[in-house]
């Protein structure tokens, strides 16, 4: 791409605080209780609303001053920030990647692949570790039942940073500002070389811009890097379909789905798709299976909630709104499906 590539934030950039912040990190520790409740007047301090009015926002990529400042962030963003802050106030911290299965989300049309990290925060070797345990204190931003028993490693800050920029990447993509997403999915490779989730990015990128042998350069990088990158697979199998590779496309799409059959994301993004083209029976048919395979995910609730309200059984709308409401992974959601409750009952 001969184009003038888009400013890409560096680390530093990322992680910046400024003084506002730094003071707020000053302000909430109190200074002779034990790094221990140290650690937890911070977490709580940033959870609690009525100090930071913290809200999730699955589309804000945002550097650790601006969720500080706009209040509002996903949970990678979120942790970003929480990492800054902790690093002011004198903590050791690990970010987390949480081992999970494909798992996506829906937005403007596409379908997203998403992670999901969260903290370790701990004292400072030489600290006093009195009446606290060596494992620290864990910050999840988005903390679902089904998570807690999933296994986690721990990476890098630069790994962070790469998953930062394919998020901007994926931003960008969605509104087909194509170098802009270009810059941002070659800065996360350059970050960190064996990064599927960019590589895939970058191979849909090129699939939109008409460059398919570089597309399919790409998606293949991604399946050496995982023989089971399902996504990967895919993608690649799309684009057989649209570069006339039709058997070749169906075997591959035959043998993702015959893997995806037991994954209750699978079903729910299906779902979210047929809700898209308003074919309500197949859409509740997805959900209907999502929740057979899980049934700790507000998301699944909440789209059988609106299938419901769209075909006028505004009773069981009103009973999977509940739903979700009662295993809402956060205080927004349980709040935003109390505001759709309350819209319901004056229908």
């Amino acid at each position: 791409m001969s184009e003038k590539l888009h400013y890409v934030e560096s680390e530093q950039d990322i992680f910046y605080l400024d003084k506002v912040a730094k003071a707020f990190v000053r302000k909430t520790l109190s200074p002779k209780k034990r790094p221990s409740a140290q650690m937890e007047e911070l977490v709580y301090a940033v959870f609690d609303r009525s100090k930071m009015n913290l809200l999730y926002q699955g589309g804000a990529n945002t550097s650790a001053n601006e969720t500080f400042h706009t209040r509002a962030a996903n949970c990678l963003s979120m942790s970003i920030m929480m990492y800054a802050l902790a690093k002011e106030a004198g903590f050791d911290v690990n970010f987390q990647e949480i081992i999970i299965p494909e798992y996506w989300t829906r937005r403007n049309g596409y379908s997203l692949l998403n992670g999901h990290i969260n903290l370790r925060i701990k004292p400072k070797v030489g600290q006093s570790l009195s009446s606290f345990t060596s494992a620290g204190y864990q910050v999840d931003f988005d903390p679902q039942v089904p998570r807690n028993s999933l296994p986690k490693k721990i990476v890098s800050k630069q790994d962070v940073v790469a998953m930062f920029y394919n998020n901007k990447g994926a931003d960008a993509l969605m509104k087909s500002n194509f170098i802009d997403a270009y810059s941002y999915f070659r800065a996360a490779i350059l970050k960190k070389k064996n990064f599927e989730s960019a590589w895939i990015n970058l191979g849909i990128l090129y699939r939109h811009m008409g460059y398919f042998p570089q597309a399919e350069q790409a998606y293949q990088y991604a399946i050496q890097l995982n023989a089971e990158a399902l996504t990967a697979w895919e993608n690649l199998a799309y684009l057989y379909s649209v570069t006339d590779r039709e058997v070749q496309a169906q075997e591959i799409f035959s043998k993702v789905n015959r893997k995806r059959r037991n994954n209750p994301y699978y079903h729910l993004n299906l779902g979210e798709e047929q809700i898209e083209r308003k074919n309500w029976d197949e859409a509740l048919a997805h959900f209907k299976r999502a929740l057979s395979l899980d049934r700790h995910k507000h998301e699944t609730y909440y789209g059988l909630a609106r299938v419901y309200l769209e075909i006028g059984e505004l009773q069981q709308s009103e009973r999977y709104l509940k739903q979700a409401r009662n295993t809402a992974s956060s205080k927004h959601w349980e709040e935003t499906y109390q505001n759709k409750l309350s819209l319901l009952s004056e229908l």
